[in-house]
């Protein structure tokens, strides 16, 4: 990303092509002289007004527009800012961006306005990555999330941490620097009992993916021998057929990943091949892709034949996990004299059975309201999330590292505790972006649209 504290820049703000309203915003030193160019006049701060845009040049019309002028700091980006709200044709849009490129404003990079925001001191860096994951929000949970980010709850969690080391930094810095003095000889002992919880806390916290699943969607993966029915079952509980359905064991050959809102979490369904052995080249690719789906699946639906007789049910058990669910299907036929195996492996596990019938319209009711209680114990309640990003996680996990180190240090050296104090507040201070390195922030900035 190129940045300059002292360029101009620009941006189309909304999605390009005909509609209603096209957002251009400006930001930077120059933007009050920009917006005198276009309109000769600057309404109140943070007043919306209307005006007519000129090219400054040849003083033709470019567009009965509304302006908004809102001097820095106190503005999104903490610089002067101008928002120029335009009727939505291309011809309009494009006429504008091109007499701003005129007048000398670099077109903005992605998430150069937010960068600029975080640079600014509006936000700090979970807040940054908040408005990216608000924007990309296509579900109830995400949009929460993203709020409650935003807001600052990830801020506070961090900061409290932060804080307690930095308790347990003084009661260490005093044992260090006042040897001598009439200090309690327990001073540096005691800023180990902090650290003691402090470091189980961020241990948690690291090892919390809540807030990936949350954000990247809940994987629920369907196993089970050919046909058992999950392709049935996928297309019935996403309302449309988006698997092939055939009496032919083995049609699917390829994991088919499909998204879906449950109590207002994403889902990622993924149906997968029938797991059996099998010769056959395309099968058995077909097969391992299912297996490896299915590891890295937050959870599996086991899909049986209910009305069963031979061993193909059998053939699953080893991608199968406490807590998982043990789905029979065809529920409107008999039931097999497999049955009875089943639901005793079922049991050994103490997984959950749940009755579905995929041709029936209220036969995967059971199933979804299944689906909805374990996505709701599994997601929502407990402690606040902390870490939403696999970079939150790591830093999480470094400071945890640090801590850790710390008290084993304590037993002999605390000038080597206090520093590992030192390195676990640095590591969660870089969470909130107090400190980072240049090619970190490219990389979190990039993931943002243009325009924001």
């Amino acid at each position: 990303m190129i940045t300059g504290a002292d360029d101009t820049i620009f941006a189309l703000a909304t999605a390009p092509g005909r509609a209603a309203l096209a957002v251009v915003r400006i930001t930077g030193p120059g933007a009050k002289e920009v917006l005198l160019n276009l309109t000769r006049s600057i309404p109140p701060p943070r007043y919306a007004a209307v005006r007519r845009l000129v090219e400054p040049v040849s003083r033709e019309t470019l567009d009965q527009a509304m302006v908004l002028w809102m001097p820095g700091p106190a503005s999104f980006t903490g610089e002067d800012v101008v928002e120029l709200h335009l009727h939505g044709g291309a011809a309009v849009t494009s006429a504008v961006l091109e007499t701003l490129a005129g007048l000398g404003l670099r077109p903005a990079g992605p998430g150069e306005f937010t960068r600029r925001a975080f640079e600014h001191g509006k936000l700090d860096l979970t807040e940054a990555e908040a408005v990216a994951d608000l924007i990309d929000a296509d579900s109830a949970a995400q949009r929460r999330q993203a709020l409650r980010q935003l807001t600052g709850s990830t801020t506070a969690v961090v900061s409290g941490w932060r804080t307690r080391l930095i308790e347990a930094l003084a009661s260490l810095e005093a044992a260090i620097d006042f040897p001598d003095e009439e200090l309690p000889t327990e001073v540096g002992a005691r800023a180990r009992r902090p650290l003691l919880a402090l470091a189980e806390d961020l241990r948690a916290a690291a090892a919390d993916l809540r807030g990936d699943r949350v954000r990247d969607g809940y994987r629920i993966a369907l196993v089970g021998a050919p046909n058992a029915g999950k392709s049935s079952i996928l297309n019935g509980l996403i309302g449309r057929e988006a698997a092939i359905v055939t009496e032919v064991a083995g049609t699917t050959r390829d994991v088919v990943e499909q998204p879906l809102e449950l109590s207002g979490y994403r889902v990622l369904l993924a149906d997968t091949a029938g797991l059996r052995e099998t010769g056959e080249r395309i099968e058995a690719e077909g097969i391992r892709r299912a297996r490896a789906w299915a590891e890295g699946a937050d959870l599996r639906l086991w899909i049986v034949d209910r009305s069963d007789d031979g061993e193909a049910w059998r053939s699953a058990l080893d991608v199968l996990r406490q807590g998982d669910l043990l789905v029979l299907n065809k529920a409107d036929r008999p039931e097999g004299s497999a049955l009875p195996a089943v639901m005793s492996a079922g049991d050994a596990l103490e997984w959950e059975p749940v009755d579905a019938s995929a041709i029936d319209p209220d036969g995967l009711t059971e199933l979804k309201a299944a689906l909805e209680r374990r996505i709701i114990r599994d997601l929502g309640g407990g402690e606040p999330i902390a870490a939403t990003r696999l970079r939150h996680r790591l830093l999480l996990a470094e400071a945890a590292e640090h801590v850790q180190r710390a008290l084993a240090d304590g037993l002999g050296d605390p000038e080597l505790m206090a520093e590992d104090v030192r390195l676990a507040a640095r590591s969660l201070e870089a969470m909130t972006g107090r400190v980072d390195t240049e090619a970190v922030l490219d990389a979190i900035f990039l993931e943002f649209c243009i325009g924001k």
